[in-house]
């Protein structure tokens, strides 16, 4: 499934957050996107899973306006995890994935074997079958994020939009779920914190700053010391890695270049 953006404008109280913006995600192709803080990646994110309204622009899915899908259709094609990951109300692991399965259903549809199918495999995939009648208000922040992964995967679209999925998990969850991300046949638009990770796993990667793509391409031409420097104010070396080919990068103290000169 084909995600595009074409000159996308969004406005808070009437501050301009993104201008002219726009993006392409090919079909089971896994883009990255990062910027460093206020620069407009959630912003954008809500906009393409409908949370906020666009001043401007089109967003299509398989070339199909969004605009013209009614809710429940876009969310037949699309699934969404925010960064936040509290709920409004308290129900058990189980119920909550199960909740993903609604966008398939009609109003007091029962729940199909299907349904039944799809939550036991996403529980199984983000390894929280063990939680599935634990209260949701009782886990720990990764344990919740996990769930709400869960419940995006029981809702069984070929477009999931990720805000930072991994923010509250620690480091072999980041990697499992990146790595289960990776393998499934899905197209995945992911705004990510972690520049390493984004580099591992990313086909293309869009960099933001003030609202706007400041440049795109693939991690090995976007990820360079220039352009860290600019956008994140860091000094870094970036290697390829001799096994993965991918970028490594390692970060420097800011007084580096003093320190080696003497």
């Amino acid at each position: 499934m084909k995600l595009s953006v074409e000159d996308l404008c969004c406005s808070y109280e009437k501050q301009p957050v993104l201008t002219d913006l726009s993006l392409l995600a090919e079909n089971q192709q896994f883009v990255g996107i990062i910027g460093p803080n206020g620069s407009g990646k959630s912003t954008l994110l809500k906009v393409i899973y409908r949370a906020l309204k666009p001043e401007s622009g089109e967003i299509k899915i398989d070339d199909t306006p969004l605009k013209v899908m009614s809710y429940k259709e876009s969310a037949q094609k699309m699934a969404a995890v925010g960064q936040e990951n509290e709920l409004p109300f308290d129900f058990r692991v189980e119920e909550i994935v199960q909740m993903g399965r609604y966008p398939a259903k009609r109003f007091f549809d029962n729940e199909t074997s299907e349904d039944a199918e799809l939550v036991a495999k996403a529980l199984e995939q983000l390894g929280i079958t063990h939680l599935a009648q634990r209260n949701f208000q009782h886990l720990s922040g990764g344990e919740k994020q996990r769930v709400l992964i869960a419940r995006a995967l029981a809702q069984n679209t070929d477009l999931l939009i990720l805000d930072e999925p991994t923010n509250h998990l620690d480091i072999h969850y980041q990697l499992e779920i990146f790595e289960l991300l990776n393998r499934l046949p899905l197209t995945v638009v992911s705004a990510i914190h972690d520049l390493n990770i984004a580099a591992m796993y990313c086909d293309y990667l869009y960099i933001m700053e003030e609202g706007e793509i400041l440049t795109s391409g693939t991690p090995t031409e976007v990820l360079t010391p220039a352009i860290l420097k600019q956008v994140f104010q860091v000094n870094a070396e970036i290697q390829l890695h001799p096994i993965l080919k991918r970028p490594t990068i390692t970060y420097l103290p800011k007084n580096y270049l003093m320190a080696g000169s003497k």
